[in-house]
């Protein structure tokens, strides 16, 4: 049986709106962080992707904003809130492929559309909430899922 995250974690990132240079620190600090909890290993998968999803929605849309983690029992959850233009239609973001990313952000090779989607995916629970001219709060709740033998061989590079 795998290792369930029951040591208690919490913390706050900082994310500068625009600051693609820092682009991807919060998540590898997350990722180095929950690395040490010995957790499965498609759970730290999922909650590093949708948390660095998370953060570059921040840079790339906001002025600035947060992620907040904190883990006690089996689930780890990840809260974004984002001060910034917020989203007018949630229903038509959440579809794959939707950005609204600036020609910098594209340029640079960020803002496809797929943030929003990925983050549902990869979350057991995903909630988001937005205001026009004041931001967006995602929050999202992971747990371990069994993985198929298939998943764990390419996990292990095998």
């Amino acid at each position: 049986m795998e290792p369930t995250p029951t040591d208690r974690f919490a913390n706050r990132y900082p994310i500068l709106g625009g600051g693609f240079f820092l682009a991807g620190r919060a998540s590898g600090e997350v990722k180095r962080r929950l690395s040490e909890l010995s957790l499965p290993k498609e759970l730290l998968r999922r909650v590093v992707i949708a948390t660095y999803e998370a953060e570059m929605n921040i840079v790339i849309h906001a002025v600035s904003g947060e992620v907040a983690i904190s883990v006690e029992g089996d689930a780890i959850r990840v809260v974004a809130k984002d001060r910034g233009p917020g989203i007018a239609d949630v229903q038509e973001a959440m579809k794959l492929g939707f950005s609204t990313a600036s020609e910098k952000a594209r340029s640079l090779g960020f803002g496809a559309g797929m943030g929003l989607t990925n983050m549902q995916r990869c979350a057991d629970e995903f909630r988001i909430a937005s205001e026009v001219d004041r931001g967006t709060c995602v929050e999202m709740t992971f747990r371990p899922r069994p993985v198929d033998s298939k998943e764990e061989q390419q996990d292990d590079g095998n």
